[in-house]
């Protein structure tokens, strides 16, 4: 089951029915099931403090993936700032609807097993997420 909550933000214009399906299909390209995913849009000063927490990051992030995987099902809990995603949709000339759209993938593709953080996997990474958004029905 995906969920969809906010907290301390307005909800996002998503189209929850159809997004799921969209990660769902994307999961099933890595030859992944999706288990339980909850996502949580927040702002900034709750991502902080999240970050903080959990992480002992003393700094501002657009999403935080907590990766709850058993074998080929994907679970977790993905932390997203919505305040964070606008900014970067501007910083980088993009809709805020994809930008929305590229983090929401982005945690599950970490789900999947792609990570961002070593050597030529922020660009391995980078074209998972333009392949996923490929797939996403307009």
């Amino acid at each position: 089951m995906i969920t969809y909550n906010a907290e301390n933000i307005g909800f996002p214009r998503l189209k929850r029915r159809q997004t799921s399906a969209w990660i769902r299909s994307v999961a099933t390209q890595y030859g992944k099931e999706v288990g339980d995913i909850g996502y949580l849009f927040v702002d900034d000063e709750r991502m902080l403090e999240v970050n903080r927490q959990y992480l002992g990051h003393d700094y501002y992030t657009d999403i935080i993936t907590f990766d709850y995987t058993e074998g080929d099902r994907i679970s977790g809990d993905i932390v997203i700032s919505l305040d964070t995603v606008r900014s970067n949709a501007r910083q980088f000339g993009k809709e805020y609807d994809e930008e929305l759209h590229r983090v929401i993938i982005h945690g599950v593709l970490h789900l999947c097993g792609i990570n961002d953080k070593g050597p030529g996997e922020r660009e391995q990474m980078e074209a998972a997420e333009d392949r996923a958004l490929q797939m996403l029905p307009t």
